[in-house]
């Protein structure tokens, strides 16, 4: 009784690993992640050239974006039954996620209720690009080097906390919510980024409808924020 969890990259399906294709390809039954009911899954369109629908069940998984964290443990347990219940039917199994599965990964929720419930299902965790590795490689830069600091910023919602990292970082990026870039250019100016430090804006990843731009700090200053997707990246370098 084995699940593989695949971890599908940043959007091109080229960037996924030869073990993700294959388990994809075998796969009887693949789950998939989605905020609501009726809207496509991201995973699943990344992962579906490899999917022989003919042959494959799918079923997409509700992970609701709220905050209330007891109804959000409801669906985790909901949605790890139903993947331990057609595991235990003899079928191979594969969960897809966005990105890799260890980086805000709905997966962590659906391993941890696994982990405790249904501890004999073997499972196998095939890790894939994140999101900021294959905007690296778009905009032709590094990240950091020697021994400079990387801080990793989820959301944008706690302002303060932003703030430490910012300040304790040689480089900092800024995950999912574009809608709060504007915000973080500010920061950015109170904590140490000199008018010269080089940002780096994108949103829609390795796709076709990729946005990606590098400014300085001076420059983004009462502008129009260019990301205003939730799925976004900003990289900010103290030193360019």
């Amino acid at each position: 009784m084995k699940l593989s969890c695949i971890g599908c990259g940043p959007g091109d399906p080229d960037l996924l690993t030869i073990k993700a294709v294959d388990r994809i390809k075998k796969a009887d039954a693949i789950f998939t992640p989605t905020s609501k009911e009726g809207k496509p899954s991201i995973a699943l369109s990344i992962a579906r050239k490899y999917i022989n629908e003919s042959t494959t069940t799918i079923t997409n998984l509700i992970f609701p974006m709220i905050k209330d964290k007891d109804l959000l443990k409801v669906q985790w347990k909901t949605n790890s039954q139903i993947i331990a219940d057609t595991v235990h039917s003899g079928k191979n199994c594969v969960y897809l996620t966005v990105g890799d599965p260890s980086l805000y990964s709905t997966w962590n929720y659906i391993h941890n209720e696994l982990k405790k419930k249904h501890d004999d299902i073997d499972i196998e965790i095939i890790p894939g690009i994140p999101s900021f590795f294959a905007f690296a490689a778009q905009a032709k830069m590094s990240l950091v080097e020697g021994d400079q600091t990387l801080g990793i910023v989820p959301a944008c919602y706690d302002l303060d906390k932003i703030r430490h990292t910012v300040a304790s970082c040689d480089s900092i990026i800024f995950l999912k919510d574009g809608r709060y870039f504007d915000s973080v250019i500010e920061i950015l100016s109170e904590t140490g980024f000199s008018d010269n430090s080089v940002i780096t804006i994108a949103q829609d990843v390795s796709v076709d409808e990729e946005i990606l731009e590098t400014k300085k700090l001076k420059d983004l200053r009462n502008t129009k924020n260019p990301a205003g997707k939730y799925f976004s990246i900003m990289v900010a370098r103290k030193n360019g």
